[in-house]
């Protein structure tokens, strides 16, 4: 049996950042992906923004890793010529009863190190935004836009130049402790020969796959392996360009951030996620979505004209929690928790997955135990 150093599994901008990190810190690895290219799932299926890490809780995961991430990842674009925009973002109250919701997430931005947020009244919003409806607003001078392609095929390149392999079509099936390493039985996922290969050190970044991965290998624990469920999340785009410079969002609603108003680095702008709870794997948009869309989005823009959104593109983020769950927190499981030192799993990896992406890779090389 072949052996490598590293192995990680799944090539989304989670995987590929870990790639590039172990690669730099040394390590030889494999980058096993079962699609057909890198980040076609969760990866390129979302809003594509980096977040300030307003929302999360003080001491968690979520929180840590989104602000140390956002700040590496800003300076990663500057200096890899990623494009992104550093454009802000509003946070508003569409009437006085949300108005106290706002000042609770400006508390917790505070208390987990997100940084000051600008509390704005109605006219003070209008006033950078003139097509905004509201009765107040927070600004995050924090967020911006990213261009997550390119971004992935960077991350990419970094991590070939250090020796990284990146092997596509090729899913892990089964895998196995044995001799102080991991084996792991691959398939062609398009059909053909199948091969395996032994670990000093396997990574499982897999996204939607990773509890699948996680409890197909003898020798660890199921115990260990948290319940995952699927929230899908439809996007509806707008006909020509929306009168925003800034992103807008709603407060938060169960289970996600509610029906926002997100940018593309072209100007033009999209709606969603909204929550669809479902237990496959279905990326199809139902046109009919867009009624709750009209009323959702004319809450803040109410000059959204009858027609003008269409189905865009829909994205399932890997959640944790169930609905009418609490918010659940990244779960990066190393030797710790499951005894195996040259293993961790990543589960929940969902928003702020893409701002985190670098603080998570550095983490990981942490809890293996690599160092510079």
């Amino acid at each position: 049996m072949e052996e490598v150093e590293c192995v990680v599994v799944g090539a989304g901008v989670v995987g590929l950042a870990i790639a590039r990190e172990l690669s730099g810190r040394g390590l030889e690895v494999l980058v096993l992906e079962a699609a057909d290219a890198i980040g076609t799932g969760t990866s390129s299926r979302n809003s594509e923004v980096i977040h300030a890490g307003i929302y999360y809780p003080a001491g968690s995961l979520k929180a840590r890793l989104c602000i140390q991430g956002r700040e590496r990842l800003y300076r990663y674009c500057a200096e890899r010529g990623v494009p992104h925009a550093r454009c802000g973002k509003l946070i508003v109250a569409t009437g006085a009863e949300q108005e106290p919701m706002l000042a609770r997430i400006a508390a917790g931005a505070r208390a987990c190190g997100a940084g000051e947020l600008t509390l704005l009244d109605a006219a003070e919003a209008q006033a950078l935004e003139p097509a905004l409806s509201c009765t107040a607003a927070l600004l995050s001078p924090m967020t911006g836009i990213i261009d997550s392609h390119t971004l992935m095929l960077t991350l990419l390149g970094d991590a070939e130049q250090d020796g990284a392999v990146p092997v596509l079509n090729t899913r892990v099936v089964a895998g196995r402790v044995e001799d102080g390493r991991i084996a792991l039985d691959t398939q062609d996922a398009a059909g053909g020969g199948a091969f395996s290969i032994a670990a000093r050190h396997v990574v499982n970044a897999a996204g939607l796959g990773a509890h699948t991965l996680a409890r197909s290998l003898a020798g660890l624990d199921p115990g260990v392996v948290p319940q995952l469920h699927y929230a899908k999340g439809n996007y509806f785009s707008v006909a020509g360009r929306a009168p925003f410079s800034r992103l807008v969002y709603p407060v938060p609603e169960p289970g996600g951030l509610g029906v926002h108003m997100t940018l593309d680095l072209n100007g033009v702008a999209r709606f969603g996620p909204d929550v669809e709870w479902t237990d496959t794997l279905d990326y199809r948009v139902d046109p009919d979505r867009s009624l709750r869309f009209y009323e959702e989005v004319r809450r803040y823009w109410p000059g959204l004209a009858d027609g003008s959104l269409q189905p865009a593109y829909s994205g399932i983020r890997p959640k944790l929690s169930g609905p009418g769950e609490a918010a659940a927190d990244f779960v990066i499981q190393g030797g710790e928790v499951h005894g195996l030192n040259n293993l961790v799993n990543l589960f929940g990896i969902e928003s702020p997955g893409l701002t985190s992406c670098l603080a998570i890779a550095e983490e990981v090389a942490l809890r293996l135990g690599v160092r510079r």
